[in-house]
């Protein structure tokens, strides 16, 4: 009995640093995220249809956005008068 308490003891620690992790870290950084909160917010998102930051919990494209070359190009290109 002793050894189960202990055990349920260590997961509650594991999960209050969890959270209080996740409580300093709200803002959005730039970068690569740690690998802890990568692996949170993958068991959020799973669990709901958004992740940490409330967006919707789909894949993020790589990349130019379609059509953002063009609109470059013209753009780059002065007006005429």
């Amino acid at each position: 009995m002793l050894a189960e308490l202990k055990l349920e003891r260590e997961q509650l620690e594991e999960a209050i640093l969890t959270l209080e992790r996740l409580a300093r870290g709200r803002g959005r950084r730039r970068g690569r995220p740690p690998s802890w909160l990568k692996d949170a917010a993958a068991a959020v998102s799973s669990a709901g249809e958004h992740d940490l930051d409330g967006l919707p919990a789909e894949p993020r494209r790589r990349g130019r956005p379609p059509g953002s070359k063009t609109k470059h190009a013209t753009a780059a290109q002065p007006a005429e008068i």
